[in-house]
């Protein structure tokens, strides 16, 4: 079999020689290589090319902003200047406004909120109010936006005519869960219900000074009824 097929090379080998047959290229992995680097080039460059157009229509306002994977979000250890009460208040405030339950408040969630708040905004207005503190790009508040609303707020970061601005002091909190009257604004709520919570303890020490007080009084009131027992035995 070794044999045969030796023969039928050398055969070949000597046709070839002779003109009889054309030569065949062999070196067919060098060729395939090749057009696989020149396939792998090609796809590099066309995958440059998306990129840079996709972050081009993004600067120019054009197409849909996809939003990267997020971490897990603790709004309570990122917004510390905050109490747990005061972000669970946000958090209802976002939630009801989330008309669509998707965990977000688009354009016209929005706008639905600021007239609810007496304080209703233009379309333009409206955008420049997301676009202040849309992190993301994705033309809507998620829960961690809409805190940065009242955390610039707080640090006197927004302009006083702002639509933010006017948002975050028009944002009244439940006065029947903080047990605070005539609280007008959130943050005035907050110092409200901080006072009142102060007064309360006062009255608590207070009280429990004229209890011991009493409680002092008649043990006093015992012990002399019993001195004056022992003065008639």
């Amino acid at each position: 079999m070794a044999t045969d097929e030796l023969s039928s090379k050398l055969s070949r080998r000597l046709q070839i020689e002779e003109g009889a047959e054309d030569p065949v290229a062999v070196d067919v992995s060098g060729h395939e290589n090749g057009s696989e680097e020149k396939s792998t080039t090609a796809n590099a460059d066309s995958e440059l090319g998306k990129k840079l157009q996709r972050r081009e229509e993004l600067n120019e306002g054009q197409g849909e902003h996809v939003q990267p994977s997020m971490k897990v979000f603790n709004p309570h250890t990122e917004f510390k200047e905050f109490t747990r009460h005061q972000i669970k208040d946000m958090e209802k405030m976002f939630k009801m406004y989330d008309a669509g339950k998707d965990n977000y408040i688009d354009l016209m969630e929005l706008k639905l909120m600021m007239e609810k708040l007496g304080a209703p905004q233009t379309h333009m207005a409206l955008k420049n109010m997301i676009k202040e503190v849309d992190e993301d790009l994705d033309n809507k508040l998620n829960f961690r936006e809409f805190l940065l609303i009242f955390r610039k707020a707080a640090a006197g970061e927004l302009a006083e005519d702002s639509g933010l601005s006017v948002l975050a002091r028009l944002s009244e909190i439940d006065v029947s869960e903080e047990g605070v009257k005539g609280a007008k604004t959130f943050f005035e709520a907050k110092v409200q219900a901080i006072n009142q919570s102060n007064k309360f303890e006062a009255e608590i020490r207070e009280e429990q000074e004229a209890k011991k007080k009493q409680a002092e009084e008649q043990k006093q009131r015992r012990a002399a009824f019993k001195e004056l027992q022992q003065a008639f035995k």
